[in-house]
């Protein structure tokens, strides 16, 4: 386990990476979401995307990681996660999940964040809000 520092309003902190081929079937597979947007070329192609997606909870699972490993970090817990889908994420497309800290409750630990995930392009692909409870943290 890492040590943990303060959160702090306006911390942030951010993970870049991808979803490949294999990656988006097996996630189908743990969640059983076989819908053919995400895993046949040829409906895909019918549908307003034009090509297969990645699922939109495999691309918001980014923000687990990066609250659980890096902001508020180890030992953190979801309280609740709202995320707004705005436009797709394709196969193999870098992306570009980052969480800010927003609130910081006065008398328990617990910690707000927003949460969006971009693309290379910087175009805002999902926006929402995290709220964390942090064990290890002091208040008041």
């Amino acid at each position: 386990m890492s040590e943990n520092k303060m959160p702090v309003v306006g911390d942030t902190a951010s993970l870049t990476r991808s979803f490949n081929e294999d990656q988006v079937r097996a996630f189908a597979e743990l969640s059983g979401d076989m819908n053919p947007v995400h895993l046949d070329a040829d409906f895909a192609a019918s549908t307003q995307f034009g090509q297969r997606i990645v699922h939109g909870a495999l691309v918001t699972s980014l923000f687990s990681t990066v609250l659980g490993t890096q902001l508020p970090g180890d030992g953190s817990i979801y309280m609740s996660q709202n995320s707004q889908f705005r436009a797709p994420v394709n196969l193999d497309e870098e992306i570009t999940a980052a969480v800010e800290v927003t609130a910081i409750h006065e008398k328990k630990p617990i910690v707000t964040l927003k949460t969006t995930v971009t693309n290379a392009e910087g175009k805002e692909v999902v926006r929402g809000e995290a709220v964390m409870f942090v064990p290890w943290m002091k208040v008041a």
